[in-house]
C-alpha cells in the first residue's frame, strides 16, 4: 500500500494562495491516479479534485473550479493542490488520496479502497 504524506496546510487569510503537497513513498507512482479530499467540522468528507494516472486529466468540484489547481511531478512521486482566492469556507482537513491506475470517479464512488494520508489543517481566516 502505498503511503502518503500531506504538508503546506496553515492559517492563511480569505483571497490569499496556499499550496498543499502530498508525497507518496512508492515505486510507480505514475500509475497512482491522485485526488484531494476535504472534511470540514461537522460535515462530511467531499471530494475536491483529482489527476489521472495516464494523460493527466484533471477534475474538480464546482466549488473549487477555478480556484483550485491539481498537478503532479512523478519524477518527485509528489501531487499538489495549489488553492488561489481561498474563502472562509475552504477551511477544513485536506487529505490526500491515491489509487493504483482507477479512475477518477471510482475513487470518489468507493473512497474506502483509496490509500489515504494523514491530513492537513487549511484555516481560512475572514
Amino acid at each position: 500500500q502505498v503511503k502518503l504524506v500531506e504538508s503546506g496546510g496553515g492559517l492563511v487569510q480569505a483571497g490569499d494562495s496556499l499550496t498543499l503537497s502530498c508525497a507518496a513513498s512508492t515505486l510507480g507512482f505514475g500509475s497512482y491516479a491522485m485526488a484531494w479530499f476535504r472534511q470540514a467540522p461537522g460535515k462530511e468528507r467531499e471530494f475536491v479534485g483529482g489527476i489521472s494516472w495516464k494523460g493527466g486529466a484533471t477534475y474538480y468540484a464546482d466549488s473549487v473550479k477555478g480556484r483550485f489547481t491539481v498537478s503532479r511531478d512523478d519524477v518527485m512521486s509528489t501531487a499538489y493542490l495549489q488553492m488561489n482566492s481561498l474563502k472562509p469556507e475552504d477551511t477544513a482537513v485536506y487529505f490526500c488520496a491515491g489509487r493504483f491506475r482507477a479512475t477518477i470517479a471510482s475513487m470518489v464512488r468507493d473512497s474506502d479502497s483509496n490509500a489515504w494520508g494523514q491530513g492537513t489543517q487549511v484555516t481560512v481566516s475572514s
